[in-house]
């Protein structure tokens, strides 16, 4: 294990410590608890909302289609219609 120093702003400092004193730890345990966090978050990928970009310039919506009947949205997608 290699010793480091980090530089932390006075209140978080003194925030850091009152809990890990709260939690029973060291201070270097809860900032190792902070980054492996951290780290872990990066690592797994979040799924995200992909904004799919619609194009109107084929002139608009076919003749028939309803976007409020997902039903026949499908029917129409896979060919059924």
């Amino acid at each position: 294990m290699e010793r480091t120093t980090i530089r932390l702003e006075d209140d978080l400092l003194r925030k850091a410590k009152r809990e890990a004193q709260r939690r029973g730890t060291t201070f270097t345990a809860l900032v190792a608890e902070g980054l492996r966090n951290v780290l872990a978050r990066r690592e797994s990928p979040r799924r995200r909302r992909v904004k799919i970009p619609v194009s109107t310039r084929g002139g608009g919506l076919r003749p028939g289609v309803d976007l409020n009947n997902s039903a026949a949205l499908l029917d129409l997608m896979e060919g059924r219609d």
